[in-house]
């Protein structure tokens, strides 16, 4: 092997990567902290860097390099797995003309504040035509693919490698066919009291109570802080600079925690990839489903447990007792797992949850085979959610601008999300016939649950494909059905169906 052509591309992944950095920093900022007056500046700005990264990226020299490294037999094979990956991800961007790769970034930076400012005001007029926009910018970019797979087929492949629509139609087909029936039985069930969480929780407390949770999950803050937002999502340059970020709510004392929860578990994912892939497509090239997976499984299959909360309930009632101090915790426990069709996503229970994406789901097919407009579309989301959860939203805040997904042209994105609880009740079911999970969590040892997710999983970044793991993990293909099961169990003990 020539290690001289293999050192040469290293130095490229390394350019690669800084300029990466950059962008990832000024996203974060434009999410958080950054003055919304000076956003066409740093987008026009940031734009200029996605041009530069794009001319470093596209290379013909660079092409050449790589062509020359795959065709050497003895290759090591994490070096020939991360220059695969990087090739891929490349040729299909080299197919993008450079003037038209740097309009559609400046483009989809304006598109996230027309977002933002349309949710602000509950206005979906406002955002209509960037989404319209998008869908167009979308549609000509995978074009120049040209591919024979459906255009939406070939964005669901890039955020879940192997699914497509007819993929995804089995499995929300399987959720259609399980779920709604039982969410049916459930709302007819006896109501379970939870009106408690909805009291007026000062914020300032609420951060108070954040610190024994970051405590207790240990997000040391050597690789990790934490941050707010509108919409809370998670960022990483490389395993020891992890952004978490959060969103606190004053009549909702969980929304914050599960929020955290939920990003954490991005972050451990990050965090605990070998540090020898910083830098590389095998630390960042994680398909969405298996970074899902881990979220969804640290909010909901950790978080939601009473183990957890006996572990950090007292805590909550010493913070708020004139709300929480006559509230058992049984009764607390019993309160965060109600299921109830409510508008967000976001703060959605476990049984209703895949329904939400579900509907995201039918509307991007429908976006992008013709069959639903923009148009009214907010009206046709609000139809949709009647007809699968019985409710509709009042305002398009709480409706179809509650996601920032589509103003920042993450399409084909929202299916990973159910695709993750999913997968992660596959992981769960294996890890606990090996861990003691509840007592781990009851006795404060989470971080041993996240040793197990490292050994098992985090540690090899995309290494290997989803389905290659989960199979090493679990000893079998992917299977629904464990994720179905868990919540007909759940639910109907819960609510003594």
């Amino acid at each position: 092997m020539d290690k001289n052509l293999l050192q040469q591309y290293n130095e490229w992944e390394k350019r690669v990567a800084a300029y990466q950095m950059a962008l990832s920093l000024i996203e974060v900022d434009k999410q958080t902290v950054a003055p919304a007056a000076g956003a066409r500046y740093r987008n026009e700005k940031a734009a200029i860097l996605s041009g530069e990264q794009f001319s470093l990226r596209t290379d013909p020299a660079q092409a050449e390099l790589r062509a020359k490294l795959l065709a050497m037999p003895d290759l090591p094979f994490e070096d020939r797995r991360r220059i695969e990956l990087t090739d891929k991800k490349i040729r299909n961007t080299m197919v993008i003309p450079k003037d038209e790769f740097v309009a559609f970034a400046e483009f989809r930076s304006n598109s996230f504040v027309a977002w933002r400012q349309a949710k602000q005001e509950n206005n979906y007029a406002l955002f209509e035509p960037y989404l319209k926009q998008m869908i167009e910018y979308k549609k000509k970019i995978y074009s120049y693919r040209n591919r024979p797979e459906p255009i939406y087929d070939q964005m669901l492949d890039d955020y879940e490698p192997g699914m497509d629509m007819v993929q995804y139609d089995a499995f929300f087909g399987l959720m259609k066919e399980r779920l709604l029936p039982l969410i049916h039985d459930v709302q007819q069930a006896r109501p379970i009291e939870d009106s408690f969480l909805y009291q007026d929780y000062p914020v300032a407390g609420q951060k108070e109570f954040m610190e024994t949770i970051l405590r207790y999950i240990g997000a040391d803050r050597s690789w990790c802080y934490q941050n707010e937002t509108e919409h809370p999502f998670t960022s990483w340059l490389c395993e020891n600079d992890i952004r978490l970020t959060t969103k606190y709510v004053p009549n909702n004392v969980s929304a914050a925690v599960f929020s955290t929860v939920h990003e954490s578990g991005h972050g451990y994912y990050t965090h605990n990839v070998a540090p020898e892939y910083d830098g590389t497509v095998l630390y960042s090239g994680i398909s969405s489903g298996m970074q899902e997976s881990q979220s969804r499984l640290c909010e909901n299959y950790l978080g939601r447990t009473k183990a957890f909360w006996e572990a950090n309930y007292a805590r909550l009632q010493q913070i708020f007792p004139r709300q929480l101090g006559s509230v058992s915790l049984d009764d607390f426990v019993r309160a965060v797992n109600v299921s109830r069709p409510t508008l967000v996503r976001t703060r959605a229970d476990e049984l209703t949850y895949p329904i939400h994406v579900l509907i995201r789901y039918e509307l991007e097919k429908g976006l992008f085979d013709g069959s639903i407009p923009t148009e009214g579309l907010d009206r046709t989301w609000n139809e949709m959610y009647q007809k699968y959860l019985g409710i509709s939203s009042p305002t398009a805040s709480q409706g179809i601008l509650q996601d920032v997904h589509w103003g920042e042209g993450l399409i084909g994105y929202f299916p990973t999300y159910a695709l993750g609880s999913a997968i992660a009740a596959q992981f769960v079911r294996t890890m606990r016939r090996q861990l003691d999970v509840d007592e781990l969590l009851r006795t404060g040892h989470y971080t041993d649950i996240i040793a197990w997710l490292k050994e098992n999983i985090h540690q090899y970044g995309c290494l290997y494909d989803a389905r290659d793991i989960l199979k090493r993990v679990t000893g079998e293909d992917f299977n629904p059905e464990y994720y179905v099961e868990y919540l007909e169990n759940k639910y109907k003990a819960l609510y003594a169906l």
